[in-house]
């Protein structure tokens, strides 16, 4: 399995899950873009982030949307989507879950 995306509660309860297959390859491309958020999510661990963060990491997507692949785009779109819950709601977190 590859990388999934989930919002969490500070107490560890999941909201809210995406398992799109080209997260992975969302996550590779920011790597090699040099961004500072999502260029260094973890592919092995959990990499957290908070709703601080987030002002980073939304424009980060947005930035890895433009020139994708319609199948990166799709899973950007899906990401941006639990960002939304994650902003809604206090005490929420964006959590790239590694395989």
């Amino acid at each position: 399995m590859g990388i999934s995306v989930q919002v969490r509660t500070f107490t560890g309860a999941v909201e809210a899950t995406c398992v799109h297959p080209a997260i992975a390859a969302v996550c590779g491309r920011a790597a090699r873009q040099n961004l500072p958020l999502l260029g260094c999510v973890d592919p092995y661990d959990d990499t957290m982030f908070n709703r601080s963060q987030l002002k980073v990491l939304v424009p980060e997507l947005g930035v890895l949307a433009d020139g994708s692949t319609a199948d990166e785009a799709e899973a950007v779109h899906e990401i941006l989507a639990l960002t939304a819950q994650v902003e809604r709601k206090a005490h929420r977190y964006l959590v790239f879950n590694g395989d």
